[in-house]
């Protein structure tokens, strides 16, 4: 039986085996209670608790720990840093079977090892046991969470543009892409100051691929004047283009490739000033080696529109986040 005093308690203040004592009544009576109820277990019905770890096996991974079972609800945290996803469709299959949830912080975002990501609860006391193995078997063996440790640590960076390899302009881009995959402990062990010479950056991808780097960051270039040649030099490296543009603003002009198993981005100027861009939302992915595809840049456009807010919370907020 739970308590609920406002700012002080929320909790479960009679468990499962409390034998009541003349004490507990005026306790029960402030919590609303007039009558106790007895149950008595039938075959063919679980209790919540037990419905609550039926669910907690369809979610069972690896790197992701349950707390113990209270209330008929089971919390799930992370166990490491990661990549956090979500099986959407099977998910929502569940959720639409009725007196049964499974809710989740939205997935494919970064988590610290720690963090909350889901809950289970079985909405009534007691539920039907062939109701729940129903949903059991078709949800299948394959988890619906999955958390990704992230698997790239180096990463070769090409800084592009005639005004700063000839020193008229500071290099601003290098400080910001240094401390945005130093979050995720990735070390930069290449780094270029290029012109705009496709061929230039052309050669450096291919040299950075074969001194073994795991990912290469081209920055600046990608617009549309003629003298913008980085796309032009990542298509020239062999790298297979996914998308040349993403519904995402900032950051249209981002473009995500694979040299083999080497992401290979050219990043728009807008990662170098904008606080969260394609980069932050596409980052954890690409280091988790969770392969992105075309169709997934497509479905970023809802949500892909950043209001520039005063204070920016993100991820804390919307951006990215549609599907």
């Amino acid at each position: 039986m739970t308590q609920i005093i406002p700012g002080v308690i929320k909790d479960a203040r009679f468990r499962k085996g409390h034998i009541l004592a003349a004490e507990d009544i005026p306790v029960l009576l402030s919590m609303g209670k007039e009558h106790i109820y007895v149950y008595e277990k039938k075959e063919g019905v679980l209790h919540e608790d037990e419905g609550a770890q039926i669910l907690w096996s369809m979610l069972r991974n690896q790197h992701i720990r349950p707390s113990e079972v209270k209330e008929g609800k089971i919390e799930c945290f992370a166990a490491t840093d990661g990549l956090f996803k979500v099986d959407r469709d099977r998910l929502r299959l569940v959720n639409s079977a009725g007196e049964m949830i499974i809710a989740t912080r939205h997935g494919d975002t970064p988590v610290k090892a720690g963090d909350k990501l889901a809950g289970t609860r079985i909405i009534p006391l007691v539920i039907e046991e062939e109701k729940l193995r129903r949903v059991q078997e078709a949800v299948g063996d394959k988890p619906l969470l999955e958390l990704r440790p992230y698997q790239i640590c180096s990463c070769g960076l090409i800084v592009t543009g005639n005004e700063v390899s000839n020193g008229r302009i500071e290099d601003k881009f290098t400080p910001v892409i240094k401390k945005k995959l130093a979050a995720y402990g990735v070390e930069i062990i290449e780094h270029r100051l290029l012109g705009d010479c496709d061929r230039q950056i052309t050669a450096a991808i291919g040299d950075m691929a074969a001194k073994g780097v795991e990912m290469v960051v081209c920055t600046g270039g990608m617009s549309v004047d003629p003298d913008d040649r980085t796309p032009l030099a990542i298509r020239n490296s062999g790298a297979a283009i996914v998308s040349y543009g993403a519904p995402v603003l900032p950051g249209a002009m981002f473009l995500l490739s694979y040299l083999g198993s080497i992401p290979v981005l050219g990043l728009p100027g807008c990662v170098m000033y904008a606080k969260s861009t394609i980069f932050d939302i596409l980052l954890p992915r690409i280091l988790s080696r969770d392969m992105i595809t075309a169709a997934e840049l497509a479905g970023l456009g809802e949500g892909g529109l950043c209001l520039g807010c005063a204070e920016c919370t993100y991820p804390n907020c919307g951006f990215g986040k549609g599907r």
